[in-house]
């Protein structure tokens, strides 16, 4: 019994599912954390590529942090 317990502890397999899932939460709260910046960058790479006001005043990021306040 004492065996197949040291051998399940050395076992590695699942270690690389585990980083990933970090990775993605630690990439998850940096963007909640940033996020008023990546909407304003994305908003200024928007104004500059699009001359349509519609899809410029879609986004907008005051209309975007109000409707989608974190409660």
């Amino acid at each position: 019994m004492t065996k197949l317990l040291k051998r399940f502890w050395r076992e590695e397999d699942g270690m690389g599912t585990v980083e990933i899932v970090i990775i993605i939460a630690v990439l998850v709260g940096l963007a909640l954390i940033f996020r008023d910046a990546i909407i304003e960058f994305a908003t200024g790479v928007m104004d500059e590529l699009f001359a349509n006001e519609q899809i410029n005043s879609d986004v907008n990021v005051s209309n975007i942090r109000s409707e989608n306040a974190i409660q």
